[in-house]
This record gives C-alpha cells, structure tokens and sequence, in this order.
C-alpha cells in the first residue's frame, strides 16, 4: 500500500492528467480546480516537478521557447496515472465513510464538484 499523497503532488498530478502542461499553466489549473484555495508558488512547484519526475510519476513532454525563456511541458506517466486513479479511490472511499457517517446525524454532505 502506497502512503496517502499530499494535495499539492495530488493536485499537480491531477493538472496533469488532461493534457501536458507548462509550469505556469499548472500554477493556474490548480487554482481553478480549487476556486483559488490552492495558489501553489513557481518554488513549490518546481521542487515538486523535479520529484514527480525522479519518482517517474511524470516526464517531460516537450520544450519550446517563448519570448527567449526556455518552457518545458511536463506530461503523466502510466505509473503517475495509476498512482492518481488509486489515490482518487483513496479518498472516495473516505469521504463515503463521513458522508454516511453525516447522513446517520442528518447532515448532507454533498456539494456540486468544481471542474
């Protein structure tokens, strides 16, 4: 059994899972997959790319130079997938457990998912 990822690693990965994507463009995705309760920092970020990438979770899709800057798009692998799809399932089945647990004290726990 893995160990239960951190947001920022599952958030990133999840960025990811759509299409290959540039530092910055992941930055923002982030933030919109979070109504702006996540800002990652460009610090952040990079020290967690370079460990997605050492950890083979995902790779470099290709480079191109914008404006004389050196933009590198990264891309999940098929082990970053399936570390996201088990983590994903991770957390359903945990927010299965409390939200039955909140439905027993008559509280819904449902919310409309941000895309």
């Amino acid at each position: 059994m893995t160990e239960p990822m951190r947001e920022p690693t599952f958030l990133v990965l999840t960025a990811l899972a759509g299409e290959p994507q540039h530092g910055y463009a992941v930055i923002e995705d982030v933030s919109r997959m979070t109504g702006g309760r996540v800002r990652l920092r460009a610090g952040t970020l990079y020290a967690a790319l370079d460990r997605l990438r050492s950890d083979g979770l995902i790779e470099v899709d290709r480079e191109e130079v914008v404006q004389s800057r050196l933009r590198r798009y990264y891309r999940l692998t098929g082990l970053g997938a399936e570390r996201l799809a088990a983590e994903s399932a991770r957390l359903r089945e945990q927010a299965a457990i409390a939200e039955r647990r909140l439905r027993g004290r008559g509280v819904s726990g449902s919310a409309a998912p941000v895309t």
